[in-house]
């Protein structure tokens, strides 16, 4: 089971996802901006994001370059999670650090593979580890990161 949480402006959307990931056993909740994924995040971690571009006041891209700036949140998975569907719209999000990208309107199947794909590829990883950490044990200055034991995906 992963803790997901949806950012995405438009309420039955996400909800229609948050309750097809439900179905199939994670944890899921939802917010309409940017701003109050922003706080949700600072408060308590997901295990992942899926983040719509198209939001009212800053745009899922943004939000999700201050993700990878941030010292706490720089390996936060992420999912974006968009209707929007040129290819340059694509490259643009992988560029800045999305994991995936999901088009809306989403296959329930195509959804739940992703997630459990994301989920699966970060199991044997801590769930998190902070940035000065990562860059101490990477120098040499540090020993070996732990490996945490994988999660069972549903």
């Amino acid at each position: 089971m992963a803790r997901i949480l949806i950012v995405d402006d438009d309420e039955l959307v996400a909800e229609l996802a948050s309750e097809v990931l439900i179905d199939t056993g994670h944890a899921c909740g939802w917010v309409t901006s940017a701003e109050s994924a922003w706080q949700c995040l600072r408060r308590k971690r997901p295990d992942l994001l899926l983040l719509d571009q198209a939001l009212p006041g800053e745009s899922g891209l943004s939000l999700l370059r201050r993700l990878r700036q941030s010292a706490e949140l720089y390996d936060l998975p992420v999912v974006m999670f968009t209707a929007m569907n040129g290819a340059a719209d694509e490259t643009q999000a992988i560029y800045a650090g999305a994991q995936d990208f999901i088009r809306k309107p989403f296959d329930a199947g195509l959804l739940v593979r992703r997630v459990g794909r994301i989920i699966t590829l970060r199991g044997d990883r801590p769930r998190h580890v902070d940035l000065a950490t990562v860059l101490a044990t990477e120098s040499g200055l540090a020993p070996a990161l732990p490996v945490a034991m994988p999660r069972r995906v549903l």
